[in-house]
């Protein structure tokens, strides 16, 4: 898959800096707080949800994530936590798989002559947070393409390697589509993902305790009241109702829901979202997004208030950044080996 049209977009206006972290300093992102939470162990195997009905949706925070509709799915097994880098490099050892992130950019899809092309913008790389020194509502502040940041080198090339027990981020489309033929899994419907998030209590716009945001004022100030200042391991908060961890918070969550803003209220029967034809994505409108669900880390009061069940945003499909995973559910029993 070579990289959606909105990435020359989105790669120009987050280019402030080509370089990541100098000098090989581990970035601020990445460094746990002082007295940081144990982050204990947890296993692989999937969790059965048996079928049932749940309230879809939440109508009084973003204007996209209702009307709250009545909503049925079928019974499926879902991944307790989210993809980790370790389950990730199990896959690229037994395939010899290569990112999107790792791959060169197409001068093409940029559609203006090649002299007019930042050099560092056809390096293979990808989007990632680096905060800024003082406060902003605008997104170019803190996010930057950073040639040669990928899922191995989350931070660039001058940053520390991937954490095994960490969610695996950087990852296009096709790339979580490739892990999830191997594994034998799908990537989940937003429905379905919504059931098991919510585990049989209503959305509601509290900033969670147990989850991975952003305590502070966004983008430039983190208190670290949780315990991590970036991506935190899998098992490092409680899981909720269903036994499934980070299903809020930690990181942005893609679904195969294509992305149009608002609920279909008569489509409540294992809904599968708008066909790729009438999806409609209004930060992203040359092109169908999918749905991301969760929030991530950098979920705060103050900016983004994502942490929860019903919240959703498009996401293109093209290029990953360094605050979006997933998880697999599986319509039977998984047969992959467990602790892979």
């Amino acid at each position: 898959m070579i990289r959606s049209p909105l990435f020359p977009a989105l790669a120009l206006t987050v280019l402030a800096s080509a370089a990541a972290c100098s000098n090989g300093d581990v970035p601020v992102e990445r460094q746990a707080a002082a007295g940081a939470r144990h982050c204990p162990a947890i296993g692989d195997a999937p969790v059965h949800l048996p079928g049932g009905s749940f309230a879809m949706g939440e109508d009084d925070v973003y204007a996209e994530e209702g009307p709250v509709r009545q909503t049925r799915v079928d019974g499926f097994w879902i991944d307790r936590h989210e993809v980790t880098n370790r389950q990730f490099a199990a896959f690229v050892k037994a395939t010899g798989y290569i990112t999107v992130a790792e791959k060169p950019v197409d001068p093409k899809q940029f559609q203006v002559p090649a002299d007019q092309i930042p050099p560092d913008m056809l390096k293979p790389g990808s989007a990632v947070f680096t905060p800024p020194e003082f406060p902003s509502n605008n997104y170019n502040d803190w996010w930057k393409y950073v040639p040669g940041a990928n899922w191995k080198k989350p931070y660039g090339p001058d940053g520390p390697d991937w954490v095994p027990n960490e969610p695996v981020v950087h990852l296009a489309w096709d790339d979580m589509v490739a892990y999830a033929k191997w594994a034998g899994g799908r990537i989940p419907t937003e429905a379905e993902w919504e059931y098991a998030a919510s585990a049989g209590k209503p959305s509601r716009n509290v900033q969670p305790t147990e989850a991975n945001s952003w305590q502070g004022s966004f983008p430039n100030y983190n208190a670290e009241a949780d315990g991590f200042k970036g991506v935190a391991p899998v098992g490092c908060y409680q899981p909720n109702a269903n036994g499934l961890y980070d299903m809020v918070g930690n990181v942005w969550e893609v679904t195969s829901d294509f992305f149009r803003p608002g609920h279909d209220p008569a489509d409540r029967d294992n809904p599968k979202g708008p066909d790729e034809d009438q999806a409609y994505d209004p930060f992203n409108p040359g092109m169908p997004s999918r749905t991301v669900k969760g929030g991530s880390y950098l979920c705060a009061p103050n900016y983004c208030q994502r942490y929860r069940p019903a919240s959703r945003q498009g996401r293109d499909p093209g290029l990953g950044t360094s605050n979006v995973g997933f998880r697999l559910v599986y319509d039977g029993p998984p047969a992959r080996p467990v602790n892979q």
